[in-house]
């Protein structure tokens, strides 16, 4: 992976100087190759990754497993474009195996999943089934451990 990305990928809160000076690059350098990125799509957006449970905020989490049939015209796409305007829609894929797409959804309980997957998902034309499978716990996500405080592995060298 170009390394501005990787950057990016481990801490999304760099400034355009300090990426500067890790690449040893001008700050005008990466503004414009940041730039490009986002217009060119590559970069879709900056978010930060929360431990809710931490947090005490009320969510629930599932994923949701459905087998579809293809349409005619548009295969998995039209369909997958009608479930990603779900506000309860986090991430949406297109998968290999029992499954066709796999859904992850949030919602402030579980029984708003449930409701969500009986009365939205599941009635869409296309769906043949679904699975749902709740998230009870988060260990790690996004290659970053939610357990605790990281350890820096540079103290005590």
């Amino acid at each position: 992976m170009e390394r501005t990305l990787q950057l990016l990928q481990e801490n999304a809160r760099l400034s355009n100087e300090q990426i500067a000076v890790m690449l040893g690059k001008t700050t005008e350098e990466v503004a414009a190759t940041l730039d490009a990125y986002e217009k060119a799509g590559v970069i879709c957006g900056y978010k930060p990754l929360i431990n809710y449970e931490k947090a005490q905020v009320a969510r629930a989490s599932a994923l949701i497993e459905l087998r579809v049939t293809p349409r005619k015209d548009t295969g998995f796409d039209a369909i997958a474009e009608h479930i990603m305007a779900f506000d309860e829609v986090e991430s949406l894929y297109l998968m290999s195996g029992s499954y066709d797409l796999a859904v992850t959804v949030n919602a402030k309980t579980m029984q708003d999943i449930a409701v969500f997957v009986a009365r939205r998902l599941a009635p869409i034309d296309g769906v043949l089934s679904t699975a749902t499978h709740f998230i009870l716990h988060r260990y790690k996500e996004a290659g970053v451990s939610l357990q605790g405080e990281e350890v820096d592995e540079r103290e005590g060298q």
